[in-house]
């Protein structure tokens, strides 16, 4: 679960109550930077993410999905003064490529009440929209479910549909091999502060 702890943020995930047909919780993950503030406990299906005076971290499965599957977690973002925050779930080809495929899930730190939904195709993105949400992402966890298969894409909350996109002829689409990531970092510095502050 998620506590507040003394000058840090945490993010939390665990096992889904909504599973998606063919999914399966992560036995196993791969910690990109400060492992220190990542904790994984498999056997209760959680993993937190801190974010503190060590910055945050990241976390990704180990192995790589394809298009025609499903993604999910049940979230519950971090309390408190968030501003200057992202905290997210989303699909990359591989985080920082110049050419990366990319479906996110985007918690911006200034409005708990909203959640940003984005994808990229080779490095492109300029897709985002805001989606106001009935409730306060920090007070309880909520389940979160990306289906991207070869001619659509579905972003849904609890089991609603909030977003649908289908491939149109001719326009990019994300086909790369994806890994599952999620983290908490300071995006206080992106749009001169206005994205998440």
């Amino acid at each position: 679960m998620v506590s507040e702890i003394s000058e840090s943020q945490c993010a939390a995930v665990e096992s889904p109550h909504l599973h998606l047909d063919g999914t399966e919780p992560l036995a196993h993950i791969a910690v990109d930077y400060c492992p220190e503030a990542c904790h994984h406990a498999p056997a209760s299906r959680e993993i937190h993410v801190t974010y503190d005076h060590r910055g945050g971290a990241r976390w990704r499965s180990r192995r790589r999905f394809l298009p025609g599957g499903a993604i999910a977690a049940t979230i519950r973002a971090p309390a408190g003064d968030t501003a200057g925050l992202n905290y997210n779930l989303y699909l990359s080809s591989l985080e920082g490529s110049r050419d990366m495929d990319e479906i996110d899930f985007e918690f911006l730190g200034h409005d708990k009440c909203a959640v940003q939904t984005n994808f990229h195709v080779a490095g492109g993105g300029g897709r985002e929209q805001i989606h106001r949400i009935p409730f306060d992402s920090s007070d309880g966890f909520h389940h979160y479910a990306i289906t991207w298969g070869a001619e659509a894409i579905e972003w849904r909350i609890d089991g609603e549909l909030i977003r649908r996109e289908e491939r149109l002829a001719g326009e990019p689409w994300p086909e790369k091999p994806m890994f599952l990531y999620a983290s908490v970092w300071d995006a206080s510095h992106i749009n001169e502060g206005k994205w998440t502050a």
